[in-house]
């Protein structure tokens, strides 16, 4: 706590918006935005990478929440203070920090990759400053940081040796998935059927419950998206990452505005066929990933657009 301490002392309103902005990195806008960008506009081994590390790790991340069950820096200390405007992405325990777990996650997975070195000192940038951010906004330790780099690391090291695999085994990326499928299986029964302390279900305390529980489901069904995108991929669009710049642009941002339209506009729909409960985020998010899929059938298009004609 010496060290939040000390934070907190230097707390100015820029620098809580600068960091606040930080922070924005580790939320799931930016990584859908930025695993759509990788996997639709630039190479899709890097775009399965961040996936696959994100993923795993976001349930990873939950379990760790759920056997551990820390309670945030303000709940253990009373007299400390946070920044009140990250309160509100600062549900569920403390430890592990799930923004430094996605935020190391995609960053160290595409700095990795990456044969740009200004993208390299940008991911290196971002693998710091966003769990420094998570401290100095007072939502989480050093602890909690740490642990969560230290397994976002594990995973792309993981996966980057996995995905080299696949090169020579195409087969090995559908092992994965259904590695990913089962352990998420395996975290459900998990949380309905571990017999937590009876705190956990307490008014203050169910929502960390219920948090693992949306993360679960979103989960499975981001990963059983991920193997229809695969399949199709595999067996039918054979999809080619490339076009001229502007062209790129559009398709991303067309492409992005739709996902996004699935992703909202479902959500009231889905949630009263299933009367509110959470398998309604599983069939939401399968949806997200198979709008994502379906927008690859245009990516023909888009190549041809600014593709220079012979003279006749």
């Amino acid at each position: 706590m010496e060290i939040l301490y000390f934070l907190e002392s230097i707390r100015n309103p820029v620098l809580d918006f600068v960091v606040q902005a930080i922070t924005f990195v580790g939320e799931e806008t930016f990584f859908l935005a930025l695993g759509l960008f990788l996997i639709w506009c630039c190479n899709k081994r890097d775009g399965y990478l961040v996936l696959l590390v994100s993923f795993s790790g976001i349930v990873i991340n939950q379990f760790l929440k759920m056997v551990f069950r820390v309670p945030r820096p303000w709940v253990k200390d009373p007299n400390f203070t946070i920044v009140e405007s990250a309160r509100e992405g600062a549900s569920g325990y403390s430890f592990p920090s799930g923004h430094t777990q996605n935020s190391v996650g995609m960053l160290g997975a595409l700095g990795t990759t990456s044969k740009q070195l200004w993208v390299k000192i940008l991911c290196i940038a971002g693998v710091i400053l966003v769990p420094f951010s998570r401290m100095y906004l007072g939502v989480h330790t050093p602890q909690d940081v740490l642990v969560s780099m230290a397994v976002a690391l594990v995973l792309i090291v993981l996966f980057d040796f996995l995905l080299r695999l696949n090169e020579k085994h195409p087969y090995v990326i559908y092992i994965v998935i259904g590695a990913m499928f089962c352990m998420i299986v395996g975290f459900l029964i998990f949380l309905y059927a571990y017999p937590f302390p009876e705190d956990v279900f307490f008014e203050e305390n169910i929502g960390n419950y219920e948090s693992a529980l949306k993360n679960a489901y979103t989960m499975l069904g981001c990963v059983l998206g991920v193997l229809v995108f695969r399949i199709v991929d595999d067996k039918v669009t054979h999809y080619d990452t490339k076009a001229v710049w502007w062209a790129q642009i559009l398709k991303l941002a067309i492409g992005l505005g739709i996902v996004m339209l699935v992703k909202e506009g479902t959500k009231p729909i889905l949630d009263a066929i299933f009367n509110g409960h959470l398998a309604a985020r599983a069939v939401r998010y399968f949806l997200v990933v198979l709008a994502a899929t379906g927008w690859t059938f245009t990516f023909k298009f888009w190549a041809k657009l600014g593709e220079k004609k012979p003279a006749k």
